[in-house]
């Protein structure tokens, strides 16, 4: 089950006026809770179920949506300088703000704090994501108009 098809089971718990919706298939578990009241107000929750001796992770606490992206520094020795800044939320990656508009960023370009590098659109609300560091964008790791997970790599950064 893709992302997509659970945002369409989302909206359509949602439309239908159940308050609560319990799905569960082989490799997948799903709960839909939705408020009584009528803000549209609905909690997912999703879990996958690995099939076979795979290694099982451990679940990341939930971010709130709108928060700052993760900022790390990666592992791999070429890439050691640069700064990864991850995916804060789940959804789809965006870098424009529609699509008659100029990207956010581009390869080469300089950035500071608080400069919008993209948008995530997440159940119909689109979070722009801010930087929280200042530099040079040296890689752009994920296409326009693809789902992202949570804590996904998106640019890599040059700090100097």
């Amino acid at each position: 089950m893709d992302i997509k098809e659970i945002q369409n089971l989302i909206k359509f718990v949602a439309k239908s006026g159940a308050s609560e919706v319990k799905l569960e298939m082989d490799d997948i578990k799903i709960t839909i809770k939705t408020g009584g009241d009528d803000k549209g107000e609905s909690t997912t929750y999703v879990q996958q179920i690995p099939m076979g001796p795979a290694p099982v992770a451990q679940p990341q606490a939930p971010q709130p949506v709108g928060q700052m992206p993760t900022v790390t520094a990666p592992i791999a020795d070429e890439n050691s300088k640069f700064i990864t800044i991850k995916s804060p939320i789940i959804g789809t990656f965006y870098r424009k703000p529609s699509p008659d508009k100029p990207m956010f960023v581009e390869v080469g370009k300089t950035i500071s704090e608080g400069d919008v590098l993209c948008v995530i659109e997440a159940m119909k609300l689109f979070n722009e994501i801010e930087s929280e560091v200042s530099g040079k964008i040296v890689k752009i790791l994920v296409d326009d108009s693809s789902p992202v997970e949570y804590d996904q790599p998106l640019f890599l950064v040059d700090p100097s």
